[in-house]
Order: structure tokens, then C-alpha cells, then sequence
């Protein structure tokens, strides 16, 4: 982008908190020489220490959740696959073996369905739970 524009040229970034900038600044200098190892998908594991490098886990690993969807979209929005990769890697640990009723209560998500058709797909869907 930079060459595109010239270095005198603001680039803007809509929407991305100060705080987001920092962080995503902090890895991009953390990588500028490595390129971070692909993460292997499915997770082979619910602890992201046992899926990336210790720097990387740590380095998600925020406070709260809204803040790692923040990077998420930020990542995204300027297209860093392996920060945006790293960021959704922690968001699926935190779904990972969960049950429907854990992962409301992990991302405050209200249950607007009916018992009835909470019952009708569960039927429908009951490969997935095996």
C-alpha cells in the first residue's frame, strides 16, 4: 500500500482502535523477518500453546474477547493473513469442545430459540455431536 501511495501520504485505517494498532504493530515487528509457521487445521488441540509458538500464544491471549475480535478485523482489514489466522486460532480454542450452552455463556449469546426447535435441530444435527 505504501507503495502505492508514498510514505507521505496518511493510509487510513477506519474503526481501528489506537490500543489494536499497537498490538498488531507489535507483531509485525515481532515477524518482519520470520514468516510465522501455518497453523494446522483442525486444532489438534484447545490450548494454543500446544499450537503455535509461545510468543504468539501470549501475545493473544487478551484480557477480552472483544479485543481479539478487534484484531480480527483489523488483521483482516489490512490483510495480515498469519495475525488474522493466529486471532481466529483463539477464538476456535475457546469454542473447541464446548457445548451450545458453554459457548453462550463464554460469548454472552442469548438462546432465542424455542425448546421446541432447539429440540428440532439437535435432531437434525445430531452427526455433529459425536
Amino acid at each position: 500500500m505504501i507503495e502505492d501511495t508514498g510514505i507521505e501520504e496518511d493510509i487510513p485505517l477506519p474503526n481501528v482502535k489506537t490500543s489494536i494498532l499497537r498490538k498488531i504493530l507489535e507483531y509485525c515487528d515481532k515477524h518482519k523477518n520470520d514468516t510465522p509457521p501455518e497453523i494446522e487445521k483442525p486444532l489438534k488441540s484447545n490450548n494454543l500453546y500446544d499450537v503455535v509458538p509461545q510468543w504468539d500464544a501470549d501475545f493473544i491471549s487478551l484480557p477480552n474477547l472483544e479485543d481479539i475480535f478487534e484484531v480480527i478485523l483489523a488483521a483482516n482489514y489490512m490483510d495480515i493473513k498469519s495475525l488474522l489466522d493466529l486471532a481466529c486460532a483463539k477464538i476456535a480454542t475457546l469454542l473447541k469442545g464446548k457445548t451450545p450452552e458453554e459457548i453462550r455463556r463464554q460469548f454472552n449469546i442469548q438462546n432465542d430459540f424455542t425448546p421446541e426447535e432447539e429440540q428440532q435441530i439437535r435432531e437434525e444435527n445430531k452427526w455433529a455431536e459425536d
